[in-house]
């Protein structure tokens, strides 16, 4: 069982160099398990993946175990991955390619989702989230909700 267990999604800006701010609730966790240390890539879903170096390496680990057929998801994730680590001030510097390609400009949703972050802009994340609201999704929520 991973010690990380990341929910929430709070509104953060993004500053005129590009970091962003790792919430306070956040924060302590990380710099105690992982000094900081982070992994951001570009995400299936037009989002900036953000992941604790461990879950990273197994993420990565996975990854590279799929059969040829999978390059493409490789080419995303590991082809854009990014050492990051949390600074002094409680940042994150995102480098530039990988902003310009999630449309970060300065609202930022930093989405906790178990042992990984998503970073959206605001903007997107909302139509995104709308698009999912418009589908069905009875099926998912009964298998959710038996018992």
């Amino acid at each position: 069982m991973s010690v990380f267990a990341f929910k929430g999604g709070p509104v953060l800006t993004l500053d005129g160099k590009g970091r962003v701010t790792v919430p306070a609730r956040y924060r302590e966790l990380l710099m105690s398990t992982v000094s900081g240390q982070m992994m951001v890539s570009k995400s299936h879903v037009r989002c900036l993946s953000l992941f604790p170096r461990p879950v990273w390496d197994q993420f990565e680990a996975r990854l590279l175990a799929l059969p040829a057929s999978a390059d493409g998801l490789r080419r995303l994730y590991i082809g854009s991955a990014t050492e990051l680590a949390i600074d002094s001030g409680s940042r994150v510097l995102l480098p530039p390619e990988l902003r310009d390609w999630a449309g970060l400009a300065r609202e930022v949703v930093f989405m906790g989702m178990g042992n990984r972050f998503e970073l959206w802009d605001k903007a997107r994340y909302d139509a995104h989230e709308a698009q999912v609201l418009e589908q069905d999704m009875g099926t998912q929520l009964s298998d959710l909700f038996i018992g």
